[in-house]
């Protein structure tokens, strides 16, 4: 059987960053209903419906992601996690995490949430250099990340990771190699480095558009993550998924690598996604039209899917190839194995498939092939 994860979106936000296309609300645009006070009490309601399909699972990985969880009172966190727990029941040592913004997390709240049964803390850093937050739209001051790791350290939390994001207009390679050192430097267990994407309707994209900043630079991308990966392997920390680098195998994020795997979670609030044995289905993106719904008694459901056998082997040969596992051969056609281990993207051993820093640069060019 596979593991199970519950996944809970806290869609708000205090300020919309002019990256991020994720479904996510400051208090401004919200108006009437669907309210940050009332949102515990919807999702518990939800999960409270997820009985039927789930009966007799226990819950090996629950994962908080937003928009920024922390901005909920601590006891509305501690609320939902306890009903997931009430309802299907924790597995033992189950992995507990929770992203959180430098700035919206204290001393006394990582400790109640350590108490309430978080064990896992991912803190938005995403940069050191106060000019590329500003570009970014980041409103937390650099110098308090360590400080709110050594929050957490002193919380207890089991394991403190950090993210990072890489190719901001105007970052400069010093700059970038700064945040890596900063952020090494704070000892974490884990840190995610992703590349700056332009995503289409965000204020970064209109700002890209009228010529105000320039867009990323493929190569100056490519050369930023080969910086990251030489810096953090030197560091103790290896790479596990292609954006992902852990201290050692407990680090890794388990919630992750279930979706990685193809494993089953169930997405709880609005526009969170599900995926149950190859059926997948996703919620009502506005918190307004979630919480109606959940209040008449009504899935909060949109739509749903069944992936069929060519869409779930096109999508384990996506994510599966980007893990240091490596892909099973059986995944693919051997002569296209072949190839890619010939042009240095891969290398093949025990049964796996397994990119080489070069072929993580080129993922997705090493997926067409593999799916040709």
């Amino acid at each position: 059987m596979t593991r199970l994860g519950f996944y809970v979106h806290v869609p708000f936000c205090s300020v919309r960053c002019g990256y991020c296309d994720f479904n996510t609300y400051t208090a401004s645009e919200l108006g009437g209903g669907g309210s940050q006070a009332e949102y515990a009490g919807w999702a518990v309601r939800e999960i409270e419906s997820s009985t039927a399909l789930l009966t007799g699972r226990p819950v090996d990985t629950v994962f908080f992601g937003g928009g920024t969880p922390t901005l909920l009172p601590v006891d509305d966190l501690i609320a939902m996690l306890a009903a997931i727990d009430r309802v299907h029941g924790l597995a033992p040592r189950a992995e507990v995490t929770t992203e959180a913004n430098p700035d919206s997390v204290t001393p006394d709240s990582l400790a109640r949430l350590r108490e309430g049964g978080f064990d896992r803390v991912s803190f938005g850093m995403q940069s050191a250099v106060p000019a590329v937050l500003r570009t970014l739209d980041r409103t937390h001051d650099p110098e308090r990340v360590p400080a709110v790791v050594e929050w957490a350290r002193a919380a207890g939390f089991d394991q403190v990771s950090l993210d990072l994001i890489y190719g901001t207009p105007g970052e400069s390679a010093d700059d970038w190699q700064r945040s890596l050192d900063v952020a090494l430097a704070c000892s974490p267990d884990h840190i995610s480095a992703y590349s700056l994407i332009v995503e289409d309707g965000t204020r970064l994209a209109r700002s890209v558009r009228r010529g105000e900043i320039p867009m990323p630079d493929e190569d100056d991308l490519a050369d930023k993550y080969v910086q990251a990966d030489e810096t953090l392997e030197s560091a103790g920390l290896r790479w596990y998924e292609v954006s992902n680098w852990a201290r050692d195998e407990a680090a890794e994020c388990r919630h992750n690598l279930g979706y990685w795997r193809s494993d089953d979670w169930w997405g709880v609030g609005p526009g969170a996604h599900s995926h149950l044995a190859g059926e997948r289905w996703w919620n009502v993106k506005h918190p307004r039209a979630y919480a109606q719904r959940l209040g008449a008694g009504d899935t909060p459901v949109a739509d749903r899917e069944t992936l069929d056998e060519e869409t779930r082997h096109t999508e384990r040969v996506l994510l599966e190839v980007r893990l240091r596992e490596g892909m099973p051969l059986e995944l693919a056609d051997a002569k296209a194995i072949d190839a890619v281990v010939a042009d240095g993207l891969g290398t093949v051993g025990r049964g796996r498939l397994v990119l080489t820093r070069r072929g993580r640069l080129l993922a997705d060019h090493v997926v067409r092939r593999l799916l040709d």
